[in-house]
């Protein structure tokens, strides 16, 4: 069987609290681990997406409105569903699997995420990746 979830796959959520929203592959367990003996995936996500913006608004407004919010979570293959979809975006450095077990380092990756994602949409590109999913 061919491998395709591999990092930097974009993804939808299928369950739990970020249900239909879309999150990146950032390290991959085929086999699983002892911990947890089922495939699962580390995924850097969005939990709040960018919000249109106006031109003729304020700055400040218009930072505001294009921020981001992130997550970083475990998930079982079953619960996520792959896309056509790669967003080159390197989080190996930032975020690895010890990152969830420290409160305060997760809160650390998460807003290194949030910078790197940030400076993607602003680039222009993946517009695919920063928009809501309407359904």
């Amino acid at each position: 069987m061919v491998k395709f979830l591999k990092p930097g796959k974009v993804v939808i959520v299928l369950a739990g609290r970020y249900a239909g929203k879309k999150a990146v592959i950032v390290k991959n367990h085929d086999e699983g681990t002892s911990s947890r003996p089922y495939g699962h995936a580390l995924l850097v996500g969005l939990s709040k997406e960018p919000r249109k913006v106006v031109r003729k608004s304020s700055q400040k407004v218009q930072a505001k409105r294009s921020s981001v919010k992130t997550f970083v979570k475990t998930f079982n293959y079953n619960h996520i569903m792959p896309t056509r979809y790669t967003l080159d975006v390197d989080f190996k450095g930032i975020v690895s699997g010890d990152v969830l077990d420290n409160s305060t380092k997760k809160v650390e990756s998460q807003k290194e995420a949030k910078k790197l994602l940030e400076e993607k949409f602003k680039t222009g590109k993946n517009r695919w990746f920063f928009s809501k999913l309407r359904f």
